[in-house]
């Protein structure tokens, strides 16, 4: 698609920040809306309970394939065009479920939403390339930002339209909000002329594809099959050999679809890492505290409340993530990404204290959150940062798509974790089996020691040498002017 050739190119320039970091805001909308659902959709679409469940489970399974797929795609044909065909794959699902009550349809229209999973990585590598370094850190931690701010906002947002008018009027509102985002970025973003030109490597692609596919299945299937199944074993062990065989293929292609090499290297395999615990961390929050809160009064813990009262209880955090975004920006400009990485980590730990000491008072539970929101904020903000840093301007966009599907693998495991300990530690409320209090601060406990494992991980990674030049150089110039 061509681009509009009438912007001036510095209002052009004030527009592309914002417009980037509302696609990634409705990319994480997206991704939550559907909950408020979940326990009227058997109702409504006439599906059992395991059926309804595939339409979280498809966007997560397509979302982690597609991603790293998108992402080599942007860095090759172009990013802003693969941006807009991931908002428009995201705007089709909208509206198939819109349209349709068939839970079959439901399921195949969330798994094209899932392509919007691909946003964050692609717009962050739009900034690296458009942006003056002066304005990129802050922009690249807005854009990191968004993830959660948009999640704060989704649950709510869905949970009074669901509330007040037909669940299908939900999915108008993201099909609207969708289409005005790839009109958006057709208008004020302009496409980026760096690419990594090559021949795309489907065999990498579908081994890709089949190895995640069959990994993430069985880590979110594993709590209704039963983890020693066999269906869960056999997933678990096809998993192990299409990734082995994929690595061994990748290694051996010319133009890979993830250079294996990049990843090899300390600052960036290292970074993967951090993600993926990072992503446990964060995700157990959201999931724990959702259900605290709504556990019935009878409980002796819980507050009984509504889930729009749930929303508004998680919205604070969305706020706190994008005051903290320039905040986390700064810290990496003057002490480097890793810091403010392990920093992050270490203050969603502090926020898990917190909540371990205190799950009765709402207020407390929302400081907890809001604390481990903040720590959310500096960790997502320097992890592109760190992968910015640390491969070519060329494989940008295919690199932070790794990085974003580590932390999607790791908010997949988070949800198995957080479930198996839940339902592992349960008391009778008339008669009623509910989790009891003790498996929600187990679950805070081990989201608090991977977060620690995140800190300990983000230390390891080595220092960036360039970086640090530049900030002699900074502090240099310093020292000059105030000479002068």
């Amino acid at each position: 698609m061509d681009e509009p050739a009438a912007i001036p190119r510095p209002l052009r320039e004030r527009l592309t920040v914002p417009v980037l970091a509302f696609g990634g805001i409705l990319m994480a909308v997206m991704q939550t809306v559907v909950v408020p659902l979940l326990p009227d959709l058997p109702r409504l679409t006439g599906a059992s309970p395991g059926a309804v469940s595939w339409m979280v489970t498809a966007t997560l399974l397509a979302g982690a394939v597609l991603t790293p797929v998108l992402g080599r795609a942007g860095d090759m044909y172009g990013k802003r065009r693969v941006l807009m065909a991931a908002l428009g794959l995201m705007t089709v699902g909208s509206v198939l479920c819109a349209l349709s009550s068939d839970i079959r349809v439901l399921i195949a229209a969330r798994a094209l939403s899932g392509a919007a999973s691909a946003v964050v990585p692609l717009a962050i590598s739009i900034l690296r390339d458009e942006l003056p370094p002066e304005r990129r850190g802050n922009a690249v931690a807005l854009m990191s930002s968004t993830v959660g701010i948009g999640a704060a906002l989704g649950l709510p947002l869905a949970a009074v339209i669901v509330q007040y008018a037909n669940w299908h009027a939900m999915f108008w509102v993201t099909a609207g909000l969708g289409a005005f985002g790839v009109t958006s970025v057709w208008w004020a973003v302009r496409e980026s002329p760096v690419r990594e030109p090559g021949r795309f490597d489907v065999p990498g692609t579908l081994g890709l594809a089949a190895g995640l596919v069959s990994l993430l299945l069985g880590v979110s299937q594993g709590g209704q099959w039963g983890w020693g199944s066999a269906r869960i074993l056999g997933l678990f062990g096809a998993a192990a050999v299409v990734l082995a065989l994929w690595w061994w293929q990748q290694l051996r292609t010319e133009r890979p679809l993830v250079d294996l090499r990049l990843v090899s290297k300390p600052r960036v395999g290292l970074s993967h890492v951090a993600a993926l615990l990072t992503g446990f961390a964060f995700y157990a929050n959201s999931l724990v505290t959702a259900q605290l809160v709504q556990a019935p009064r009878a409980t002796g813990y819980g507050l009984g409340l509504s889930i729009v009262q749930t929303g508004l209880v998680l919205l604070p955090g969305g706020f706190i993530m994008l005051l903290f975004s320039p905040v986390s920006a700064r810290i990496s400009a003057s002490r480097g990404p890793r810091v403010t990485l392990a920093l992050g980590a270490l203050v969603i730990a502090a926020g898990y204290a917190v909540r371990i000491a205190d799950s009765h008072d709402l207020w407390m539970i929302m400081v907890g959150a809001a604390v481990v929101g903040t720590g959310t904020t500096l960790a997502y903000s320097a992890l592109p940062t760190l992968i910015l840093h640390a491969v070519p301007a060329g494989q940008t966009a295919s690199a932070n798509g790794v990085n974003v599907l580590m932390r999607t693998i790791g908010q997949a495991v988070s949800s198995a974790v957080v479930a198996a300990v839940l339902v592992r530690h349960t008391s009778l409320v008339g008669g009623v089996p509910v989790p009891a209090l003790d498996g929600y601060l187990l679950a805070f406990g081990v989201a608090g020691a991977v977060a620690l494992a995140a800190c300990a991980t983000a230390l390891c990674i080595p220092a960036d040498p360039e970086a640090g030049g530049t900030r002699r150089a900074r502090g240099a110039r310093k020292e000059v002017m105030e000479g002068a």
